[in-house]
């Protein structure tokens, strides 16, 4: 019985039983003992003889992880890094080369082809980086191939290799709440080349692998150090090529009509795009066709099956003498199912584990103030409902630019109010989408002139302007002590033609040096313990929070409208990111419009949209932007909003952990979620809705796979106990909950 994947063995167990038992005592004990894994089953008496078929399935990780842990191993020439979940194998022979990429999970091999580790364009010409050539049949590879092939004649040559613990990308700092404070852990393998040629000499490429504790991923990334005495123009770095198996047979058509592989979800840390989802910000990700596979079964070898990762517009650089380059790093998932849910679960544990700092989650208001009263009262509202963070709303009296001595005490003065108070203040700064001069803003390749950035005009990081912003955020922070930076507009991967911004040299590396000011700039914020909320995707370099995806003039729609849809971006924002990483938001005071059906102030009389918006928003785990000049009117509008957050607090943790949507809000019936733990005594919490208005029944599956629950479980409706009922799971791994629900209300329910 193999421990890592489904299996069937035929098993002959040898029972001897006592005289006096029963065939059906005998029937009880089988079970048990084949749950204890036993080999054979001793007992005194007769012989009884049984064949049976036996079926395991592997401990799924995303249940319990704890099993599998990370390995790096050498026998001879052979490298294998496993942590029970993925394997991937190397041989070193003619060069170092990947000959086996393995999904432990489901046995699915990736690989069909030995291509290179890496590929450089240096000085204009192109180089691959370990691999192999004189592979014939690129459509699978046989045991021994290695061995019968060569190491191209003007390729990086392996050098050495090293085997350690696996380090943390940033040395992150926590200061507020979070679901999760674990630091990754795992293994790393380095390899080291160098090229023959002395026109290259002084060149060393690294290739890094970093293999993860728990989860199915490796962390692939390049570093070049030019230890030499001459500059190297480094146009291209291709960190990661593999010659996949293809998804689908398809005998016509074009690589955008064709399936990806789905086996493998990449993403690294070099996206933008404002689009608040990965897929579409990415910059890296490249599917290409291969020529050399003549036996794909497309007639014009037009398979998308070959992957590489690498920035089109990056890094263009001059690698200058004593420089270390390192590349984007590329986080390589390997998938088990299609289901968009399991997959969405396996990314978001990616998440949790290779940037933890996204697990933080402070509950905050959105305040606009005009004075420093108004931030006082606003602490202080902050102390009387259970809030613990104040941001400064666009609009508001804050101004991070100003560096006079007495901008920096007024803040410093609030900043250390806000502390005594138990009270994290921060605030909003504006970065890309405004223009700041001729000589400062992105200059358009097309036109030599301001323009043609990702706004219109912004101006360009590496300007004088933009390096001076740059040093202003920091000083803000280092003097007042300031607690979450709100950076709207970050960089958005605009390319400047500017020739005298001192940040850059000219178009080609525009993005790449502006992109390592901005990630210099967030990696100094995030080991402080500031929380970061930017709306692009910067999570893996050190940003926390992000938009949860919402057209903002529908926050200025009337209130009830507005409860549906935030429901529907609650559903379909957290498939892919966890609720902690998302923002939503709550116009307490008017927004974009002046239809006083869509905001809530007066509060006081606007209590049951108000404690529904917060329910929502809480009941998903999901912070909102509460933004207004406070958060109660009245003391029955304190009492509401301290018992809603109290409620939070109370189930904080299961309302953190991982979300199953149930329905999405339509408006026609009811719509819910469930957040779920196995490692919790709490197993899961959910939450219905019914938007219409009329009191529905209605008999709802809920499904447990994910709670660790296999037989039985107790459910209560909001963890009253005289409600707590005992329910048989189907085999589904669902139990089926009749339950009533009030108009234009909602109801939760408790799973132990």
């Amino acid at each position: 019985i193999k421990p890592y994947h489904w299996t069937t063995d035929t098993c002959r167990w040898w029972i001897y039983a006592f005289r006096q038992s029963t065939f059906i005592d005998i029937l009880f004990w089988i079970p048990k003992f084949l749950r204890m894994n036993f080999k054979k089953i001793v007992f005194v008496g007769c012989l009884v003889t049984l064949q049976l078929t036996v079926v395991v399935r592997a401990q799924d990780w995303l249940i319990d992880a704890s099993p599998y842990k990370a390995t790096i191993t050498q026998k001879g020439t052979a490298i294998e890094l496993n942590n029970g979940l993925v394997r991937r194998k190397f041989t070193i022979g003619a060069n170092f080369a990947c000959t086996d990429y393995t999904n432990l999970t489901n046995q699915q091999q990736l690989l069909r082809a030995i291509k290179p580790e890496a590929r450089v364009v240096l000085d204009g010409v192109l180089y691959n980086v370990g691999g192999l050539v004189g592979q014939k049949e690129n459509g699978y590879i046989l045991p021994g191939l290695a061995d019968t092939l060569k190491a191209g004649a003007n390729d990086f040559k392996y050098v050495t290799h090293k085997i350690g613990s696996l380090q943390p990308f940033l040395k992150w700092k926590n200061k507020s709440w979070a679901h999760h404070t674990a630091a990754p852990t795992g293994q790393e393998l380095i390899v080291t080349y160098a090229h023959p040629s002395q026109k290259l000499n002084g060149i060393t490429v690294e290739v890094h692998y970093e293999l993860y504790d728990h989860l199915p991923l490796i962390v692939k990334w390049v570093s070049i150090l030019n230890s030499s005495n001459t500059p190297h123009a480094l146009d291209r770095v291709v960190n990661e090529v593999l010659g996949l198996v293809e998804e689908e047979s398809a005998v016509v058509g074009s690589p955008e009509e064709m399936k990806k592989q789905h086996g493998i979800y990449v993403e690294t840390n070099y996206a933008f795009n404002n689009a608040m989802r990965y897929d579409i910000s990415d910059q890296t990700t490249h599917w290409k066709t291969d020529s050399v596979y003549t036996s794909q079964v497309n007639y014009n070898y037009q398979t998308p099956c070959l992957l590489e990762i690498y920035p089109e517009k990056a890094p263009g650089i001059d690698l200058q003498p004593n420089e270390l380059f390192k590349s984007v790093r590329t986080h390589e998932l390997l998938m088990d199912s299609y289901d968009r849910q399991r997959r969405g679960l396996m990314i978001r544990k990616m998440y949790t584990a290779v940037a933890p700092w996204t697990a933080q989650n402070p509950i905050f208001m959105h305040l606009v103030s005009k004075n420093d009263e108004e931030v006082k009262t606003a602490i202080d509202q902050c102390v009387a409902t259970g809030y613990e963070a104040v941001i400064l709303s666009f609009g508001s009296h804050l101004n991070m630019e100003d560096t006079t001595q007495k901008n920096i005490a007024r803040w410093k003065g609030l900043t250390d109010y806000a502390h005594t108070r138990g009270i994290l203040l921060g605030g909003y700064s504006l970065f890309s989408s405004r223009r700041i001069s001729d000589e400062d803003d992105v200059v358009d390749i097309k036109t030599g002139k301001p323009g043609g950035a990702f706004f219109g005009n912004a101006p360009c990081f590496g300007s004088k302007w933009g390096l001076a912003y740059r040093e202003k955020i920091k000083n803000f922070f280092t003097k007042t002590g300031f607690d979450i930076w709100e950076n709207d507009g970050p960089y958005p991967g605009d390319v400047c033609a500017s020739t005298t911004h001192p940040g850059h040299k000219g178009y080609n590396d525009s993005q790449w040096r502006q992109m390592e000011i901005q990630k210099e700039l967030y990696h100094w914020l995030n080991e402080r313990g500031v929380y970061i909320n930017a709306p692009d995707w910067y999570f893996l370099d050190g940003t926390h929070k992000i938009a949860i995806g919402y057209r903002e003039v529908n926050f200025s729609l009337p209130r009830e409208q507005q409860r549906i849809l935030n429901r529907q971006n609650i559903h379909d924002g957290t498939i892919e990111k966890t609720a902690s990483m998302s923002w939503g938001f709550v116009p307490l005071t008017n927004y974009q419009g002046t239809d006083p059906r869509a905001v809530l102030e007066p509060l006081s009389e606007h209590l049951t949209d108000y404690e529904q918006l917060m329910i929502q928003y809480y009941g998903a785990g999901v912070q909102a932007c509460y933004r207004g000049p406070r958060l109660y009117d009245t003391e029955t509008t304190r009492q509401m909003v301290a018992r809603t957050i109290n409620w939070y607090k109370k189930y904080r943790s299961i309302l953190n952990a991982d979300m199953i949507q149930l329905r999405r809000a339509d408006g026609r019936d009811w719509d819910g979620l469930i957040h779920v733990d196995p490692s919790s005594k709490q197993k899961a919490l959910g939450m219905l809705y019914n938007p219409t208005k009329e009191k529905i029944t209605r008999t709802i599956p809920v499904p447990l796979y994910y709670t660790g629950l296999t037989t039985t479980a107790t459910l209560a409706l909001k963890d009253d106990k005289s409600t707590a009922k005992k329910y048989t799971l189907n085999r589904n791994h669902e139990l089926l909950l009749t339950v009533t629900i009030e108009p234009e209300s909602y109801t939760w329910f408790t799973v132990e």
